[in-house]
């Protein structure tokens, strides 16, 4: 009997160890096929990095260490005083970054996720820093691209790509703001001196007091809009600077005067009429806040994380709009 109630103690630690250990190995097994949990990096809350190739992050860094090295230090004064450092375009030049998505010409040839990198870099020393570029590349050398003539390509992109001549875009109106459809701007031909003449106002143009060149859009006598290349010493023309500003002081910001200011045909824009001037507000908000034909969306969400690191809950709403006909989609933002 005590052999046998032995046998029965022994066979059951057997089976409590078996068990024990079954139960060890189950947890074991189920720690590895648990993965651990990533930690959240708010520096990059959507982890894009991990879809940039190559070439775009080597354009990032070395265009952030330029923004932090040379434009942080500048911008506190800028600011204050409500000054732009002229030399700024030509760094910028140099650096390759203005009309960074045009090929050839002079130009960097980049794709548009590069490009939203290259602003997103710069708007986090200033927007009025980021504003100047933008304005210069999507403005004004995107609209001589895309509408001009070789002629006027050959001539002003390269000038314009390397920060020699500096670029304003030229819609922006007193009484109908941005809006086309309302503009009192007008530009009358002269048959005989093969020259237009051009008669208005815009204001609130990012680099005109600066400005060797404006891209001005005016009504022509068929009511159709077209664009103008204007240069400066063209008699009629001044581009006073808007003083007092409590924001973007960092750039500079004035009008476009224009009375019966002479532009010789050579100067207009063959290929674009009417209200396709708003492509050129679209191109700029693509390549400053979109992604590529590829779909690989760069967008300022990061932006809105590093806003809110150490500022509590808050709401946020996003809207995905999409541009019919176009492979490209861009983010919009509101914080509540």
């Amino acid at each position: 009997m005590a052999s046998r109630a032995l046998l029965r103690l022994r066979n059951s630690l057997y089976r409590a160890v078996s068990l024990d250990q079954s139960l060890s190995l189950r947890k074991f097994s189920t720690c590895l096929a648990t993965p651990a949990k990533a930690k959240f990096n708010w520096e990059d809350a959507l982890n894009l990095n991990s879809q940039l190739t190559e070439e775009e992050i080597i354009v990032r860094d070395s265009f952030k260490t330029y923004c932090q090295e040379k434009l942080m230090p500048r911008v506190l004064l800028a600011n204050r005083n409500e000054v732009f450092d002229r030399e700024i375009m030509s760094e910028l030049g140099s650096l390759g970054v203005l009309g960074a998505t045009i090929k050839g010409y002079g130009c960097a040839g980049v794709s548009s996720v590069a490009y939203g990198l290259l602003a997103r870099e710069i708007e986090r020393v200033d927007s009025g820093y980021r504003s100047a570029m933008s304005v210069q590349s999507s403005l004004v050398m995107h609209p001589i691209y895309a509408y001009g003539t070789e002629e006027q390509k050959q001539r002003f992109i390269p000038k314009l790509a390397k920060g020699e001549l500096v670029g304003c875009f030229g819609l922006t109106e007193p009484n109908h703001g941005s809006d086309p459809a309302g503009m009192e701007t007008r530009a009358k031909y002269d048959k005989d001196a093969k020259v237009y003449h051009l008669s208005g106002s815009k204001t609130w143009i990012t680099n005109s007091p600066i400005a060797d060149v404006c891209v001005v859009w005016a009504k022509c006598d068929d009511g159709q809009i077209r664009g103008f290349i204007v240069e400066r010493g063209f008699e009629g023309l001044s581009t006073p600077k808007i003083e007092g500003k409590f924001s973007l002081r960092a750039s500079v910001t004035g009008m476009i005067l224009m009375d019966q200011v002479p532009v010789p045909e050579e100067n207009l824009l063959p290929n674009v009429a009417g209200l396709k001037v708003n492509t050129c507000k679209k191109s700029a908000l693509l390549r400053i806040s979109a992604q590529n034909r590829s779909n690989r969306r760069v967008s300022l969400l990061e932006g809105v994380f590093l806003s809110l690191k150490g500022r509590g809950r808050r709401k946020i709403s996003l809207n995905n709009a999409e541009f019919h006909g176009e492979s490209n989609k861009f983010w919009f933002f509101t914080l509540r």
